[in-house]
């Protein structure tokens, strides 16, 4: 242990005085570095989704194609297409009367260094290289660090990785609960997180030891807020699409769902019934994605019990002899919907990450926002329906790290849009410009006119007896 923890500062290290030989890196050499990374995947897909495959014991491959490696090039390719826009300077207006002499100035992009990303297990390879195109192109190095949960997928990374990439570039460090620990405390010029609130707030506290910026992207109970004036039955179609996409477990996966209190039943009865026509059973069907591990299954389960126990009502898409007994054998749940639970249920407190959500009645969607306002806030929020005015009233009085309208999850999607949380869901952002923003340090620089005229103007010292009367005749309110 102790000597891969040395290798792991002494790479950083590496990385860092390599980035200060070579700190310009010019379009091409970031393009250059980017197609190998989207070439070492496309090369290597099948190896990644085996392995994810095997670390889920049953997540479809085809599946772990579309989110994972689809994924991941997408975002790396819109990197590589898009990076020499992003790298042109912005000029900036110069304060008068400097601007009168000939000054100028203008904000340069400028790479930071050394950017630690922590992945998580749910996206396992999605969370580490959606990120990397952004610190790519903004010119910076990366060392990965990989869920301990998907080892097989970590492994296969470092390997392929160690194989086809200079580690000076990119970097992979696997290890357990002690090496990301350590991961954390390193002195990276940028560290990126992806994973629950609660380890977020360790991260930032260890990266705040060497005053290093992070960006965090978090979770929480993403609300969904179905409208009087929806399509009811379109609507409970995409939150039951948006539920069944990797069995839950998603960062921005709806978790309470605020339905018109006299649509309440036929709302549950359509979110259940599309959910079971996507998934005509539930164990040893492939297309159903298993909890990533027992510890994981046994978490819901015990979510949903608690609600069960306390006298909740409570639905399921299939019905299933023992729910106990799912946990030690596929790991494949229905869909649990929890109606109208008491604050106090863990359901009501805790971020799901499987497939189950509350459907909570409303009345007046005042009382929906206030609900949202007295939680953390979300990564997500959605929206159903066609009332302008009530969709305004919802997006000015709430906060979320984004929204989709009448869609769920599609929003993270947006490869021309930042995707990042606000308050416990997170901080900063990646994809797009913004994301390379975020990795890139906002250098401003200033050109001084030839001719210096504050002599002239009375601005050094030895002041005048006027200076003071001079300095507080532009005090004003213009």
């Amino acid at each position: 242990m102790t000597q891969q923890l040395d290798s792991m500062a002494e790479l950083l290290n590496a990385q860092q005085q390599d980035h200060i030989k070579h700190r310009l890196v010019s379009a091409d050499q970031r393009r250059k570095r980017l197609q190998q990374v989207i070439d070492v995947v496309v090369a290597h897909h099948q190896e990644f989704v085996e392995a994810m495959e095997l670390d889920f014991a049953g997540r479809s491959q085809g599946f772990s194609v579309m989110n994972d490696i689809l994924g991941s090039l997408a975002s790396l390719k819109y990197a590589r297409d898009h990076l020499d826009s992003w790298m042109v300077s912005d000029n900036r207006q110069v304060f008068s009367p400097y601007d009168q002499l000939g000054s100028t100035a203008r904000i340069e992009y400028q790479a930071k260094g050394s950017v630690g990303i922590i992945g998580t297990w749910n996206a396992p390879l999605y969370t580490l290289l959606s990120p990397l195109a952004c610190v790519l192109a903004a010119g910076n190095r990366a060392i990965l660090k990989p869920s301990e949960v998907t080892s097989k997928t970590a492994d296969v990374l470092a390997s392929v990785f160690a194989k086809e990439l200079d580690p000076l570039i990119v970097g992979v460090v696997n290890g357990g609960v002690k090496v990301g620990v350590e991961f954390s405390h390193l002195p990276f010029d940028h560290l990126i997180f992806t994973g629950s609130s609660a380890v977020g707030k360790k991260i930032m506290q260890a990266a705040a030891q060497n005053l290093v910026p992070v960006t965090l992207e978090l979770g929480g109970k993403s609300p969904v807020v179905i409208s009087d004036s929806c399509d009811l039955e379109e609507t409970c179609k995409r939150i039951a699409i948006a539920k069944s996409n990797n069995g839950g477990q998603l960062c921005i996966s709806p978790d309470i769902i605020y339905v018109p209190k006299h649509n309440i039943e036929q709302a549950a009865s359509l979110i259940l019934e599309t959910y079971k026509s996507l998934f005509p059973k539930i164990t040893n069907n492939a297309d159903v994605v298993p909890i990533v591990n027992q510890a994981h299954c046994q978490r819901v389960v015990d979510v949903i019990k608690q609600a069960q126990d306390s006298g909740c009502d409570v639905r399921a898409s299939h019905s299933v002899a023992d729910l106990q007994a799912c946990v030690s054998q596929d790991k494949r749940l229905p869909l649990h919907l929890v109606i109208a639970p008491a604050k106090s249920t863990r359901i009501m407190q805790e971020e799901i990450f499987g497939p189950a959500a509350v459907l909570q009645p409303y009345d007046d969607i005042s009382d929906v926002i206030d609900d949202i306002n007295q939680r953390d806030k979300p990564l997500a929020l959605y929206y159903f329906g066609e009332n302008q005015a009530e969709l305004d009233n919802v997006l000015v009085n709430t906060s979320s790290g984004g929204v989709s309208i009448n869609d769920c999850l599609i929003h993270a999607a947006m490869h021309d849009a930042p995707f990042g949380g606000v308050g416990a869901s997170g901080m900063g952002h990646y994809h797009g410009h913004e994301g390379f923003k975020a990795l890139s340090h906002a250098r401003t620089v200033f050109v001084a006119p030839e001719h210096d005229p504050r002599a002239e103007w009375g601005l050094l010292p030895p002041h005048h007896d006027q200076f003071k009367a001079m300095m507080v005749a532009q005090v004003c309110a213009d």
